[in-house]
């Protein structure tokens, strides 16, 4: 078992065309992530001089290659509970900005010619219980109701005991916009295309940090390979711990890490994966202890989940490995037996109210917290916050939100031991 994400192993590395850092630039990027090389991309089609900076040695090596593969539609809380608190109008732009954020990726998928196995099969939410059917029916019928997503469909339990090989689940609910890719791939691929259209893209550069020049937006970016000036900043570094407090500590304080961990199964052979689930569309159980899985191309199982409420380390994702090998077993009885070839942890950057956040805050530009849907809402933010910076900052669906701190959290996760035990007994008690 590779402690390792399948993801980054089964693609080509990325490799920057190796340029020194310019002494100055339009647009510093802090993090070569989904965020900041659709950011990039964007901004260098629109002929600006734009330096990506990455702490690690490889572009999207941490949430963006990190994750479980799915490009899902629909928003990360319930539509309903949303709209209750922010009004109707706004919990469905919300709801539409993922919509627009997996045709996002579609679209550059398509332009740039990348070759990373994209598709949309839909999303399946499935209920262990008859109780959280009933929660997804309602939820489907508000969606419909309001005219929100009228591709939404409750499949019953016969239904989905005819595409997903299991007997644990009650129905679920299938949202038809959703996709899956590799991303690995895509991460390649989207590198790419931001250098030929004229990115820096410098990795094994960390922000230490940032020196705001006058009162507005311009920034001296101090890095481990030198300085530079930079007439606009985005922050585009999710949960990452690089850099000074004194810099990056207002994001810290709003964003909680949690780990998230993840299993790839051995090939499972072509017949033995469509048997297991037929319609090969991404999958999410309904519980605050998770699980999602789907297929790849090469016919393994992708299984994730919130094994354990801690950190990512080596230590951490094998004793994650286990407790996932046990739910895939739990969930799929057939696969007891079948080996697991990876195991990877990576961390999630949630808020507290689950959504995203992205805006401008003392000259610094931000978009971050996708709490665990980013892969195609970072690909979109990339390009709404490049608009935002050229000067409409209606791009940004998320502007004017209040983000508060969170009491007791200055950057150390310290109370996830307490979180995770709170979720397991909602979960039990559900």
């Amino acid at each position: 078992m590779k402690l390792e994400s399948y993801w980054t192993s089964s693609a080509p590395a990325f490799v920057p065309r190796g340029a020194e850092l310019p002494s100055q630039c339009d647009v510093a990027i802090v993090g070569g992530g989904f965020t900041g090389l659709s950011a990039a991309l964007a901004l260098a089609r629109k002929g600006a001089k734009v330096v990506v900076l990455e702490a690690g040695e490889r572009v999207a090596a941490e949430a963006s290659g990190r994750n479980g593969g799915h490009v899902n539609n629909g928003l990360a809380v319930d539509y309903a509970d949303v709209a209750a608190k922010v009004g109707t109008e706004r919990a469905r732009a919300w709801y539409h900005a993922y919509d627009e954020a997996v045709d996002t990726v579609a679209r550059i998928v398509r332009d740039e010619a990348i070759d990373c196995d994209f598709v949309r099969r839909g999303k399946l939410k499935l209920a262990t219980k008859p109780a959280q059917l009933e929660v997804l029916s309602r939820s489907a019928e508000r969606l419909v109701r309001d005219g929100v997503d009228t591709d939404v469909e409750i499949l019953d339990a016969a239904r989905v005991r005819a595409e997903v090989e299991s007997d644990r689940f009650a129905g679920g609910l299938l949202y038809k916009r959703s996709g899956q890719m590799h991303m690995g791939r895509f991460a390649g691929g989207l590198a790419q295309a931001a250098e030929r259209h004229g990115a820096l893209i410098s990795t094994g550069t960390c922000v230490q940090r940032l020196e705001r020049l006058g009162g507005g937006q311009a920034h001296r970016v101090h890095t481990s390979r030198g300085s530079l000036q930079a007439q606009q900043v985005l922050l585009a570094n999710g949960a990452a711990r690089h850099g000074s407090y004194a810099s990056f500590g207002w994001l810290r304080r709003r964003i909680v890490p949690i780990g998230s961990f993840i299993v790839v199964t051995e090939p499972l052979g072509a017949e033995r994966a469509r048997a297991l689930l037929r319609e090969g569309r991404t999958y999410v159980t309904v519980a605050n202890i998770h699980h999602y899985f789907r297929l790849t191309p090469d016919h393994r199982l992708v299984l994730g989940g919130r094994a354990r409420f801690g950190v990512s380390n080596p230590a951490s994702d094998a004793k994650s490995g286990e407790i996932l090998r046990a739910g895939m077993v739990e969930i799929f009885p057939s696969l007891a037996g079948v080996g697991i070839d990876y195991c990877w942890g990576g961390l999630v950057d949630m808020t507290q109210d689950r959504l995203p956040h992205a805006g401008e805050r003392d000259g610094l530009f931000y978009s971050t917290g996708y709490s665990g849907h980013g892969t195609q809402m970072s690909v979109l933010m990339g390009e709404r916050m490049a608009a935002v910076m050229a000067g409409d900052a209606s791009a940004n669906p998320w502007r004017g939100r209040e983000w508060r701190a969170i009491p007791g959290h200055l950057g150390p996760p310290w109370f996830l031991p307490a979180v995770g035990l709170y979720f397991r007994m909602k979960d039990r008690l559900a």
